[in-house]
């Protein structure tokens, strides 16, 4: 492999396939020059959306033959579909060719295929899946989103370090990461057992762990990774996009009552691009799944071009800054440190 980043795409992944990844691979490779895509997937398909361009030493075309569908059970699409373009663009890390995947497929498949063909870190149980969230003061890291629906102490403290690794990475403005663990409550006898036993266990590390915050606390920016299960964790996540698109919904019926209302809705036009732009989840398209050896990117699987650019960039920033490495390494340094308590 050369010193350039290569990048995988999964081109058949997600609501809109090739008509999404391609041309985002496009508008990529036009402002960033130190990056290289490989499209994966339908030949045809692919070029069909390459709008004339040439496959090039900067934009290659790796064919595929199938493809995950959306609500395809992980099982089926691991077992029985070897070649398609998910499993193939993993491959292609497993194999050295790419630094990194991109899809915006199944995420249950993407999680099977990526855990079995890359394997899991040293010292880490179980993969976890994380994202920014806007905020009060600009973004919260939430960990895990979905990956696990049943998460022991061990493996929340787990997932502690390495959001705290990933942030420090990825997030120039975060260099030591305040850690808040999701609770019912902030006092200390809230919570399950293993959230409790995760709570002692964090409090004795060297990580920047502030306690446990409430759900309210994931968007005022008291703390800037937030760990939790996947169960509650996708809820939570769930729950936000429901909310916006709630708060969303009434602003516009509301200033289409009447001539008056109408009137406010245009003064207020600067007021709502801000709030939208603030919140607009195409900004942090680019969930990673961490804990892999390897670096593997989930989009949204209804990304348009844009959200679609902003999963490639994550993916940049994820093998530029090493964070499978630095995982590992911080792993091995807090269980060193527990073990000598």
């Amino acid at each position: 492999m050369s010193d350039r980043i290569s990048i995988a795409l999964d081109a058949m992944g997600g609501d809109f396939g090739p008509s999404v990844v391609v041309p985002a691979a496009l508008d990529f490779l036009k402002r960033d020059q130190d990056v290289d895509l490989i499209l994966v997937g339908q030949e045809a398909a692919i070029k069909e959306h390459l709008g004339g361009r040439q496959p090039d030493a900067r934009l290659r075309i790796i064919a595929a033959s199938e493809e995950v569908g959306m609500d395809e059970l992980p099982s089926k699409a691991l077992r029985g579909k070897k070649d398609s373009s998910m499993r193939v663009a993993i491959n292609l890390v497993k194999e050295g060719q790419a630094h990194a995947c991109v899809s915006a497929g199944n995420t249950g498949a993407l999680m099977a295929i990526a855990r079995f063909v890359l394997k899991m870190l040293p010292n880490v149980d179980r993969p976890a899946i994380i994202t920014a969230l806007p905020s009060m003061t600009g973004h919260t890291w939430v960990l895990d989103l979905g990956a696990n629906v049943e998460s022991s102490s061990d493996h929340l403290f787990q997932f502690a370090v390495m959001g705290s690794e990933l942030v420090a990475s990825v997030d120039e403005d975060i260099p030591n990461p305040r850690i808040g663990l999701l609770n019912i409550g902030q006092e200390e006898i809230k919570g399950n057992d293993q959230v409790k036993r995760a709570h002692e266990l964090l409090s004795n590390s060297s990580l920047n762990y502030i306690g446990y915050i409430e759900g309210d606390g994931v968007y005022t920016g008291e703390v800037d990774v937030v760990v939790t299960d996947g169960f509650v964790g996708n809820i939570a996540l769930k729950s936000a996009e429901g909310v916006a698109k709630m708060i969303a919904y009434y602003l516009k019926s509301g200033f289409k009552r009447n001539i008056f209302t109408k009137l406010a809705g245009f003064l207020a036009i600067p007021v709502i691009n801000g709030f939208r732009k603030k919140i607009d989840p195409r900004r942090y398209n680019g969930a990673s799944l961490l804990g892999l050896r390897g670096i593997v990117i989930k989009s949204h699987g209804g990304a348009d071009v844009l959200a679609f650019e902003n999963a490639i960039q994550m993916a940049k920033k994820a093998v530029h800054n090493n964070v499978p490495e630095r995982i590992a390494h911080g792993v091995e340094c807090q269980l060193e440190k527990r073990a000598s308590v």
